[in-house]
């Protein structure tokens, strides 16, 4: 990448995955994004469960109604949980670790999506953060924000288009400031 806005303009949610694997070398690189990713107080609440095994891939791919199929099509799925027993913000500082992740698989070339679980529920009406405990037999302590499925592109996006951005959601100095 050459620079961090040409990054941001790059990362479009990828949920069409070759079958390709990732390397050792690219999977430690997303889990140190995630691992270097700022939390408040320097809590370090989050934990990160690597999903590779394609039965559990298969799995988690029915943690929502719709929007996680592509799931079972993933390289890899970082689900990405977090103690509120450690941080009270540890949603924030989830999120922050979650989007991290996804911006170093774009440096590296792959794609990602995000798949939110929290406030999320199956076909059957199961939480999605009860479903996944029992998929991966999470401690109760836990709380699965995100699952943040990686792998090769299997279609190319076009960069996000500056032209589109909402620049009436800025205000300056105060609501409806300009």
């Amino acid at each position: 990448m050459e620079n961090f806005s040409d990054l941001i303009k790059k990362r479009r949610s990828t949920r069409k995955f070759t079958e390709e694997e990732l390397t050792q070398e690219q999977v430690v690189s997303l889990l140190k994004a995630g691992l270097m990713a700022p939390s408040s107080k320097r809590s370090n609440c989050w934990q990160f469960i690597v999903v590779d095994d394609k039965e559990t891939l298969e799995k988690l791919s029915h943690c929502k109604e719709s929007g996680a199929t592509f799931v079972s099509d993933a390289a890899l799925a970082i689900v990405v949980t977090a103690d509120p027993m450690v941080s009270d913000v540890w949603i924030e500082d989830a999120s922050v670790a979650s989007i991290l992740i996804q911006l170093q698989a774009e440096d590296l070339g792959l794609g990602s999506c995000w798949v939110q679980l929290r406030e999320r529920f199956t076909a059957d009406g199961v939480p999605a953060n009860e479903y996944v405990h029992e998929v991966l037999d999470l401690p109760l302590q836990l709380q699965a924000l995100s699952i943040i499925a990686i792998g090769h592109k299997g279609m190319e996006r076009k960069p996000f288009d500056e032209s589109y951005l909402q620049w009436e959601k800025i205000h300056l100095n105060k609501y409806g400031g300009k």
